[in-house]
């Protein structure tokens, strides 16, 4: 029978030769002997939310979800060690407990924390790093099946090289995530004049913990979200209210409405201008993890790029006037993240504006993506690793300043390239 793998949007499919799912770094390490016997190329996958086609082998595919286990937590440090396949949600529930969050978080929480930081998976916040900046130290099973232990201290380009790796130094087997105290997060959703928006764009962004917002192409409306911490206990919504906002009207009804774009694409500048007068005034008061996250249930495929700072108002608004020419019925998000230094973070030293496009399942995405990543080229743009982009190494290297130091370390790590597939060598080119 054929292993069929397939990520969460559908658009990326493969049928490896080998697809196990272990439970103990012992079977990671006998599967990854037998493929150094074969000469087989290995890969991981982890929740499949990632849009390329990073994953995707004929060789041996690994699935870590059944890694799944909170191994250590110091609350007095706030250091915590957990297996690799754990996902987000699972995460922040179980140590929730332990008085223990992630300092910031991204929309989606489904995805394994391997495979999140392996793309410098975020959220957003001017003073709030992407989600692989929480990583304390990563253990990294190479092909030899020997596991090393990479911190600041151990093997300093090892670690800034391993936070955001995308799957190209060998198999995590296990991260020590650097967390914060529990905290309550006040969550606005709140529709506001775009030009509004972007005439006092700073003070938003600075004057809120984390400050987001959405916009349609044919729309002049923002939909904003600010989360900001406060001191109060959590006031969890019924199951009723979150139901009929974030599934039945988020989700049920738009994709309904995007549909209608498909099958209409005339009728997508009013879909645009009714989504943007449906986004009304919503509050939430909850554990930081709850707010954060919202479910998405329409498939759609994505990308999204990151551009200094600096360049943000001038981006949003080529992105949007772009978009225009495009038939898409899907919104634009904006968010922004501090600078860190991981090597392949596409915040690597600078401020970082992100800005996602989105097409709709089974509508042509190619034309607009590429006319989108003409658009970001101009600001300096990096694309997220998680998500589509046209990029090959020789385009990619000239963005990040310490691209021949991740190459250092990948030869390092896996001389023989047996975690490298079509897609690494394409954005990473060859070893060594």
């Amino acid at each position: 029978m054929t292993n069929w793998w397939t990520n969460w949007a559908g658009d990326q499919r493969c049928a490896p030769a080998i697809f196990a799912a272990p439970r103990t770094t012992d079977d990671i390490a006998e599967i990854l002997s037998r493929a150094n016997a074969s000469g087989q190329t290995v890969r991981v996958a982890g929740a499949g939310h990632s849009f390329t086609d990073a994953v995707l082998t004929d060789g041996v595919l690994l699935d870590l979800r059944r890694m799944n286990r909170v191994l250590d937590v110091d609350p007095a440090t706030g250091r915590v060690r957990v297996e690799a396949g754990i996902s987000i949600n699972a995460a922040s529930n179980a140590l929730h407990d332990y008085g223990l969050a992630f300092p910031n978080l991204g929309d989606i929480d489904v995805q394994t924390i391997a495979g999140a930081t392996a793309t410098a998976t975020h959220g957003t916040g001017a003073t709030k790093q992407n989600i692989s900046a929480a990583l304390h130290a990563v253990e990294v099973m190479r092909a030899d099946g020997s596991t090393v232990h990479l911190d600041a201290d151990t093997d300093p380009d090892g670690w800034r090289a391993a936070r955001v790796s995308i799957g190209a130094l060998g198999v995590v087997t296990a991260v020590t995530l650097q967390l914060v105290d529990s905290f309550v997060l006040d969550g606005v959703e709140r529709p506001i004049a775009l030009d509004a928006v972007l005439a006092d764009l700073d003070a938003h962004i600075d004057d809120n913990d984390h400050f987001e917002f959405y916009m349609f192409g044919h729309s002049s409306v923002a939909m904003t979200k600010r989360n900001n911490v406060i001191q109060s206990q959590a006031q969890p919504r019924s199951k009723v209210a979150d139901w009929f906002g974030d599934t039945l009207l988020s989700n049920h009804a738009f994709d309904a409405l995007c549909r209608l774009g498909r099958g209409r694409p005339g009728l997508i500048p009013l879909i645009h201008r009714g989504a943007a007068r449906a986004g009304s005034y919503r509050r939430q008061i909850d554990r930081s993890y709850r707010v954060f996250s919202t479910p998405r249930l329409i498939r759609f495929t994505e990308m999204e790029y990151a551009v200094p700072r600096a360049h943000s108002v001038e981006a949003i608004r080529a992105i949007k006037e772009l978009s225009k020419r495009f038939d898409t019925p899907m919104p634009i998000e904006v968010r922004w993240v501090a600078a860190d230094d991981a090597f392949l973070s596409p915040a690597t030293g600078r401020a970082t504006c992100y800005i996602a496009v989105h097409q709709y399942r089974g509508m042509p995405f190619e034309p607009f993506f590429r006319a989108c990543e003409a658009v970001f080229d101009e600001f300096g743009g990096r694309p997220h690793w998680g998500k589509r982009h046209f990029k090959n190494a020789e385009q990619l290297r000239g963005l990040y300043p310490e691209w021949d130091r991740f190459a250092e370390v990948r030869a390092r790590f896996d001389p023989q390239g047996r975690f490298a597939n079509d897609y690494l060598n394409r954005v990473l080119g060859p070893i060594g």
